[in-house]
């Protein structure tokens, strides 16, 4: 059982771990161990997530949420298997702890009528600026 926040827990089961061989630094060991892992977690039938955290953890996640509804972290960091699942499912867990926050509404405001006066101002001023560089209209001399 993966703890989220006091909340929310996953069952391992719920997630599916599959081990590959990653490329980069580690010498012969990069041919022979698969090191590489691609975790995958169904997002949209996960009994575990409250219906609004499926939502917001599908938006958060975005490319990484297929049209299926699954979303899948790589992971290939370090150079043996144990340290790259640990680093698979931290990043699993940080971005549903995110997903479970609830955002705060926006709060309406006005602006002052200092700062309204500032813009309209400078508008008037940039607007002058513009008619100097016009041609001048040949109705003169």
């Amino acid at each position: 059982m993966i703890t989220v926040t006091s909340e929310i827990s996953i069952p391992e089961s719920e997630l599916r771990l599959d081990f590959m061989r990653a490329a980069g630094p580690g010498g012969q060991n990069v041919n022979k161990v698969s090191t590489a892992v691609r975790l995958s977690f169904d997002v949209r039938g996960s009994p575990s997530l409250p219906e609004e955290v499926r939502e917001r953890l599908a938006r958060l996640a975005g490319r990484r949420v297929g049209k299926d509804g699954i979303l899948v972290i790589s992971a290939r960091r370090f150079r043996s298997q144990e340290r790259n699942r640990q680093d698979a499912i931290d990043r699993l867990v940080s971005l549903i702890r995110l997903a479970a926050k609830r955002p705060t509404p926006r709060q309406k405001t006005r602006p002052t009528r200092a700062s309204v006066e500032r813009r309209l101002t400078d508008k008037r001023h940039r607007a002058r600026g513009k008619q100097a560089r016009e041609r001048p209209s040949d109705t003169e001399g």
